[in-house]
C-alpha cells in the first residue's frame, strides 16, 4: 500500500490513533470508493465525513439544484448556493475541504437505465435519496450488482438506518416489501423533518462506509436501527433471512 505523506499523517491523525483503523485503515480509507446517492439531507452529512475521514473517491449522484427549503437541514449549502446544481456545489466544498479526495460528480437522477453504469466500480454505496421509488431502485441494483450500500431514511423527527451486504441479511426489499401506494406515502414535503435527524442518520451511514473499507467493527447487517428524536431513543430491530424476489433471483437464497 502507498505509504501516506508527512501532511496527510498530520491530518488523518486522529483517525490513525483510533486502534480499529491505524495506519492501515487509513490506508484503506484513501484506496476507497464510495457513492452517494441523494445529496439532500442524509447525503450532506454523510459526504462531509467521508471527505474528512479521507476516503479516496467519492461519486455524487443528484439531479437537483439547491432551493431555499434545503438549507434548513443540507448542511453542505448555503444561501450563496441557490439555484445551483447540487453536484458542483457539493464538489468545490468537499475539495476545499479535503484536496485529497476525487469528488466524482453526476448530475443526474439514479435511475434504471443508469443505476447498474453508476454503482460499477464503487465499493460501497450509500443510499440518501428522498422517495420510495428511488430507495428500491438502489436496492434492486445494488443486491443484482452485489454491491453493498447503506439505507437511511427520515421523517419528522424519525429515522432508520440499516447496512445490506448481499447474501448476509435481509434487503429493503425483504424488510419493506413493494413500493407504497401514493395514498399511503408520506414525505417531507408534507410532513416536514427537524434538520437533525438526517444530521444524525447521514453521519451513522458514513461510519458505516468506514467500517466498511477499512472491515472494522460490526455493521448494521441483519439490524435496523431506528432513532426517535422526540424522545431520543434508539431502537435495533432484528431483521429476517433474505426472503424476497429480488434476492432470489440474484441467486442470494
Amino acid at each position: 500500500m502507498k505509504d501516506l505523506t508527512a501532511t496527510q499523517k498530520i491530518r488523518y491523525s486522529r483517525n490513525i490513533l483510533v486502534p480499529e483503523i491505524g495506519m492501515t485503515g487509513q490506508q484503506k480509507l484513501l484506496r476507497g470508493r464510495v457513492l452517494v446517492v441523494g445529496a439532500g439531507g442524509l447525503g450532506s452529512p454523510a459526504l462531509f465525513y467521508l471527505a474528512c475521514a479521507g476516503v479516496g473517491t467519492i461519486g455524487i449522484v443528484d439531479g437537483d439544484r439547491v432551493e431555499l427549503s434545503n438549507l434548513q437541514r443540507q448542511i453542505l449549502y448555503t444561501s450563496a448556493d441557490l439555484d445551483d446544481l447540487k453536484t458542483l456545489s457539493a464538489q468545490k466544498k468537499l475539495h476545499r475541504l479535503n484536496p485529497d479526495v476525487c469528488i466524482e460528480p453526476y448530475n443526474k437522477p439514479f435511475t434504471a437505465k443508469n443505476g447498474r453504469d453508476l454503482v460499477r466500480g464503487y465499493d460501497f454505496v450509500i443510499e440518501a435519496t428522498d422517495n420510495f421509488e428511488a430507495k428500491f431502485l438502489v436496492n434492486d441494483i445494488c443486491i443484482h450488482a452485489k454491491v453493498p450500500f447503506c439505507h437511511a431514511g427520515i421523517l419528522g423527527m424519525f429515522g432508520q438506518v440499516m447496512t445490506i451486504v448481499p447474501g448476509q441479511g435481509a434487503c429493503y426489499r425483504c424488510v419493506f416489501g413493494n413500493i407504497p401506494e401514493p395514498d399511503e406515502i408520506s414525505s417531507t414535503d408534507k410532513v416536514g423533518v427537524l434538520g437533525v435527524v438526517p444530521g444524525a442518520l447521514g453521519s451513522i451511514q458514513a461510519a458505516e462506509a468506514v467500517k466498511f473499507l477499512t472491515g472494522s467493527g460490526k455493521l448494521l447487517l441483519g439490524r435496523l436501527l431506528t432513532y426517535d428524536a422526540l424522545n431520543l431513543i434508539f431502537r435495533e430491530i432484528e431483521l429476517p433471512p433474505p426472503c424476497c424476489d429480488v434476492c432470489r433471483a440474484a441467486k442470494l437464497i
